[in-house]
C-alpha cells in the first residue's frame, strides 16, 4: 500500500477576474495589453507564444518568465502559500497556468532541461487537467 498523506491539501487558489484585460486580449496586440495591464499574465503568455511562433526562443522565455512571476505575485496576494491546487477550471487562473506551460516549453527550447522539467511538474501539481489541456495546444 502506498504511503498516505495525512496532511490536508490547502484550498484551491482562485485569482480574481480582470475583465477589461480579458476582453482587450481578444482584439488587441498582446504587447498593448501587457502595457496597459502589466500584471496580467495571460498577455505575457500570449507574447511568449507569439515569440515562439516567430522563432525567437529567448524572447519567448523572457515573456513567459515575466508572466509566471507576475502571476506568482497575484497567487500570493490571494492566499497561495507555495503549494496547492490552482484549478484550470477557474478561468482567471489560466494566465498563470499558461505562463507556466509556456515557460516550460521555452526553457526546453533554450536548453534549460531541468527548468523545463520543474515547470512541467509544477503545472501538473497545480492542476493535471491544465497540463493535459495545454499540451494539446503545443
Amino acid at each position: 500500500m502506498p504511503p498516505q498523506n495525512l496532511m490536508p491539501e490547502p484550498p484551491a487558489t482562485l485569482l480574481p477576474e480582470n475583465t477589461p484585460a480579458v476582453e482587450a486580449l481578444k482584439t488587441e496586440d498582446p504587447a498593448d495589453v501587457a502595457r496597459k495591464w502589466p500584471d496580467f499574465p495571460a498577455a505575457w503568455a500570449a507574447l511568449s507564444a507569439k515569440a515562439l511562433e516567430g522563432g525567437d526562443d529567448v524572447a519567448a522565455y523572457a515573456y513567459a518568465r515575466t508572466g509566471y512571476h507576475r502571476a506568482l505575485d497575484q497567487l500570493r496576494k490571494n492566499g497561495w502559500r507555495g503549494h496547492g491546487p490552482v484549478p484550470w477550471s477557474h478561468k482567471p487562473n489560466r494566465g498563470f497556468l499558461t505562463s507556466l506551460y509556456r515557460l516550460s516549453v521555452a526553457a526546453a527550447q533554450i536548453g534549460e532541461a531541468d527548468e523545463a522539467a520543474r515547470c512541467a511538474q509544477f503545472l501538473r501539481d497545480s492542476d493535471p487537467s491544465a497540463a493535459d489541456a495545454l499540451s494539446s495546444i503545443g
